[in-house]
């Protein structure tokens, strides 16, 4: 807890579900801003702690304002009929201090260590609309499925690759991708989703050496010379002004979080709208790949991790 500006508490809120009291309330506090940027989900066991200390804190003239809260949590406020009594009106799309932080770590990442390098520092954020990227779970994905399912038909809306990504399919892939070993599900958000990229590894000393994992592994190897990989089963980036870069940054954090110097994409021969949209994110087309156990060879595509070092090969 940081006293901020005269009469006023700024928190950081890292656990919601803590139940404690404003003991903090104290003369001259007329506010009290509880930052959620780092707090992924909150239950309705969350809920209740704030709104009863929103209800303390005003029987001393004080108010409790919540600031920056993910998607689910503003959902769950605007369900609950709790927004205007908890959500502070947005004034600055992002803390501050936490910008640099999650959005340049989805294309640089870190260090081994988990230090910032120098690089980092000195890189500035692109992102101006408070959009940022958070890892989900399993559990975590099967709660917002269906935002991701919304996310994924707006971004193709109106299109001519539409018929190629029905929403029921969609769901389908998503919840096959899901039991993956490996599994990766990385978010861009503001108050709702605005981008979504997923997909599981492959190597040579995977658990999926047979059939169609097999198979692929190996005519990825010979045409990339990378023995390991991720499959992006998806990537979604909703019609937005900064539609490119959201997909870019979250591709590359996957790949980071991975620890994999190289994509991979399977698509539709025929799907030329999606083939575009991965082309102008960087992607490379590399022609049709046969041999594999399905109906219709797929198109595949590539995209190297930024500054990819030798071990990732």
């Amino acid at each position: 807890m940081v006293e901020a500006t005269p009469g006023t508490l700024v928190m950081a809120a890292r656990v919601p579900r803590a139940r404690t009291g404003p003991r903090f309330c104290r003369d001259g506090v007329t506010a009290i801003d509880v930052d959620l940027t780092t707090v992924g989900s909150c239950d309705a066991g969350g809920l209740d702690v704030f709104l009863s200390m929103s209800q303390r804190a005003g029987r001393v003239h004080t108010s409790l304002r919540l600031h920056h809260p993910c998607a689910q949590i503003t959902r769950l406020l605007a369900v609950t009929g709790s927004t205007p009594l908890l959500l502070a009106a947005p004034t600055d799309p992002v803390p501050p201090a936490l910008p640099r932080d999650l959005l340049e770590a989805a294309s640089s990442g870190r260090s081994a260590d988990g230090t910032r390098t120098p690089e980092d520092t000195a890189r500035k954020p692109v992102l101006k609309d408070g959009i940022r990227l958070r890892r989900l779970t399993r559990w975590q994905t099967e709660g917002v499925e269906q935002d991701i399912a919304d996310l994924a038909m707006a971004s193709v809306a109106d299109t001519p690759g539409a018929s190629f990504h029905g929403r029921e399919e969609f769901l389908r892939h998503l919840a096959v991708s899901a039991r993956r070993p490996g599994f990766a599900l990385l978010v861009a958000e503001t108050t709702s989703l605005v981008g979504c990229a997923y997909g599981f590894p492959l190597g040579p000393d995977g658990p999926g050496r047979r059939g169609f994992d097999r198979l692929l592994q190996e005519s990825i190897q010979r045409l990339t010379r990378y023995a390991r990989f991720v499959v992006l089963t998806q990537v979604v980036a909703h019609p937005h002004a900064q539609r490119r870069d959201i997909a870019c940054r979250l591709q590359q954090r996957l790949l980071t979080d991975r620890h994999t110097a190289l994509g991979v994409a399977l698509l539709h021969p025929a799907d030329q709208a999606g083939q575009a949209a991965f082309a102008s994110w960087g992607w490379q087309n590399m022609g049709q790949i046969v041999g594999l156990p399905v109906p219709i060879a797929p198109c595949v595509l590539t995209l190297p991790l930024e500054s990819p070092s030798p071990a990732g090969r």
